[in-house]
């Protein structure tokens, strides 16, 4: 059974930093295209972050804030985020795939203010 299971979001103040981590079970990792999407309130999902092998893609508005990586060892994705601003508030979720996404987690909440 394929898991996805989402931690380390929280409650930061703007300029903050949270790491998050997604722990994957039930496939082979080392080889899977991983993603981070995110929601925030009363809008879409949005695509933030992706990792396939050594190369990584981001969205322009998280572009030197943002770091994804992965212990494949562990099967656990990373995203750090750096400077946090109010409008990176949202759930974030990380799924398999590079779109469509076939599995995802449950999501975590990452809630930036003062």
């Amino acid at each position: 059974e394929v898991q996805l299971v989402e931690s380390g979001g929280g409650l930061v103040q703007p300029g903050g930093s949270l790491r998050l981590s997604c722990a994957a079970s039930g496939f082979t990792f080392s080889n899977s295209y991983m993603t981070w999407v995110r929601q925030a309130p009363g809008k879409g999902l949005e695509w933030v972050s992706n990792i396939v092998g050594s190369n990584t893609y981001y969205v322009d508005s998280v572009k030197g804030r943002f770091t994804i990586s992965r212990d494949n060892a562990k099967n656990t994705l990373f995203l750090q985020m750096n400077s946090l601003k109010s409008e990176d508030t949202a759930v974030y979720y990380c799924a398999r795939g590079a779109g469509p996404y076939d599995y995802w987690g449950q999501g975590t909440q990452v809630t930036v203010s003062s």
